[in-house]
């Protein structure tokens, strides 16, 4: 099983990039999704989580009105839409996946399948 994220990159602030996370070996289009971040010297942190169905999110505070998560349970791809980018959006972005929940998870302990991670950097 293998989730790969894509998208990552170097723009300027007030920018847009759109991530994407390709799952290969088993389908997730039952299972709850989320892209985490980790900037450097902090924690892992959850950005934005959705549902099985896609029809319930959750973000951070920082995010809202600012990113997107979506999914395409047909291609089995997970998406995050990042608009207005600040330079504090810089970070590695991760995907991940439930095994077992349908529902928006918030905890990372209840993701079981992870991304290698995609820099975002976000200058100013």
């Amino acid at each position: 099983v293998q989730l790969q994220a894509s998208g990552g990159g170097l723009v300027q602030a007030g920018g847009s990039l759109r991530l994407s996370c390709a799952a290969s070996g088993r389908t997730f289009s039952s299972n709850a999704m989320g892209w985490f971040r980790q900037a450097p010297g902090k924690e892992r942190e959850l950005v934005a989580a959705i549902s099985w169905s896609g029809d319930s999110t959750y973000y951070v505070d920082s995010v809202k009105g600012r990113f997107t998560i979506s999914r395409d349970n047909a291609k089995n791809v997970l998406y995050l839409q990042m608009n207005s980018l600040i330079p504090e959006d810089t970070a590695v972005y991760y995907c991940a996946a439930s095994a077992d929940w349908r529902t928006v998870r918030r905890n990372a302990l209840q993701y079981d399948y992870w991304g290698q991670g995609t820099q975002v950097t976000v200058s100013s």
